[in-house]
């Protein structure tokens, strides 16, 4: 994530223009009212303390410091920071990501319930300003609102093949990452801390580039690794971990949000169009989605399922992984619950990721901010799912309990359902 680049403003982009109007419209993102409370003078940092002004600002936006996982390739406006000695941490709650190298800047990815993720960086050497701010910056749009995100604003984690000093080999091939990606092809670039049996993956270690150009990686050595220690000084950090729970959660998290925010885009876009169309035609106007808008929608709709209800997830290692306990008790403190128990941020980790498979972001503001004819579509579609007396088509991997689980769990913690959702 954060991955830096220069802005050419050749033309400009659909996210920047009606209905959208990205740069123009009012943001009400966790981040915002972060820097709203620095600028009143009720939150003050301690600016000559990295770590501790670091653990400030995850408390005033309640992100837990136990997610913490670390990055050391030079993919972040502070690149020249980064390295295998020197990671970037990253942090996340359900509504934001937050990024951190020890000594410098602050990063942040703030989700907007109709902008999707909006960008800042904290300064906190500004020897012009009172107090600390947090600026907006367009510097990741390159990146972040380009190919790699479908050209709206987005957010995604990548496995890239990172040289001794976190350099980019990028003739070795790179990848978008979720929760479908097979764990072997998962984390080059990343620290990894955790179990996981048998199965390897790309993580802890850095690639060796021979004469001839092939790349190669060390998948052994960087297996089942329980402590940092012996990579770089972890007493710089918040934590000493970069935990392989967090990871995976942190996967089907970015992955989930980006199918919302790429929905809600390209849907808000359909119907614009279509009603600018219906009026150049002198037809009357129509909440309805119809001809192409309808195409855009349900196409939108399916891959909003499929990531909610975790089709295709990768398959775990014999054995399941075994993750700090820290990470989830911090995650499952906002959970909601039935009044069995019952919650979408369960965890199973044995043959899958979560006990119950519909995402947790059902409950998030980029959920209920997508536009109500197509939230309504999924409600629909995502009920019709769940109380099939079949399995459907594409969703066999839930099995007829699990799908009455989590039907009783939405019915019980997800306000705003449809009248028809309630009935037994």
């Amino acid at each position: 994530m954060f991955v830096a680049a220069s802005v050419v403003h050749g033309q400009r982009l659909d996210y920047e223009e009606e209905p959208h109007n990205y740069w123009s419209a009012p943001v009400t993102d966790s981040c915002t009212d972060l820097d709203k409370a620095l600028v009143e003078g009720k939150i003050n940092l301690t600016l000559g303390d990295s770590r501790k002004m670091a653990r400030e600002v995850l408390a005033a936006l309640k992100v837990p410091v136990e997610s913490q996982v670390l990055v050391f390739s030079k993919t972040s406006l502070q690149k020249d920071r980064i390295s295998p000695a020197t990671p970037r941490a990253l942090y996340f709650n359900d509504e934001c990501y937050v990024g951190w190298v020890p000594g410098g800047m602050m990063e942040f990815a703030g989700m907007d319930p109709h902008l999707g993720p909006v960008f800042y960086f904290l300064n906190p050497d500004r020897p012009d300003r009172s107090v600390p701010r947090l600026d907006r910056t367009e510097s990741c749009m390159n990146c972040h609102g380009g190919s790699m995100t479908n050209r709206v604003p987005g957010v995604m984690l990548r496995s890239v093949f990172p040289d001794s000093d976190g350099g980019m080999l990028l003739q070795a091939g790179t990848s978008l990452i979720d929760h479908t990606s097979p764990i072997s092809s998962r984390w080059a670039r990343w620290y990894v801390t955790g179990s996981h049996g048998s199965m390897e993956h790309m993580g802890n270690v850095t690639a060796v580039r021979a004469k001839d150009g092939t790349v190669t990686l060390d998948r052994r050595k960087g297996a089942n690794v329980k402590s940092l220690t012996d990579h770089f000084d972890t007493t710089a950090y918040l934590r000493g971990d970069s935990d392989i729970v967090a990871l995976m959660t942190l996967e089907h998290q970015v992955a989930m949000h980006s199918r919302l925010v790429e929905a809600a885009y390209d849907v808000r876009t359909a119907i614009a169009r279509q009603a600018s169309l219906r009026k150049e035609l002198d037809e009357p106007p129509t909440d309805e989605f119809v001809g192409s808008t309808k195409v855009v929608a349900e196409s939108h709709a399916e891959k909003v399922l499929k990531c909610l209800l975790y089709c295709d997830e990768a398959a775990m290692p014999d054995g399941g992984v075994d993750g700090s306990p820290a990470f989830q008790d911090a995650f499952r403190g906002n959970r909601r619950s039935t009044k069995d128990g019952k919650s979408l941020k369960d965890f199973q980790l044995l043959t899958r990721l979560f006990k119950y498979r519909c995402s947790y972001l059902i409950y998030s503001r980029s959920w209920d901010a997508l536009p109500e004819k197509f939230r309504e579509l999924l409600y629909r579609k995502l009920h019709s799912i769940l109380t099939a007396p079949e399995p459907v088509k594409g969703y066999e991997h839930l099995s007829p309990g699990e799908r009455r689980d989590i039907l009783e769990i939405l019915r019980e913690t997800k306000p705003g359902l449809p009248e028809y959702w309630k009935a037994e």
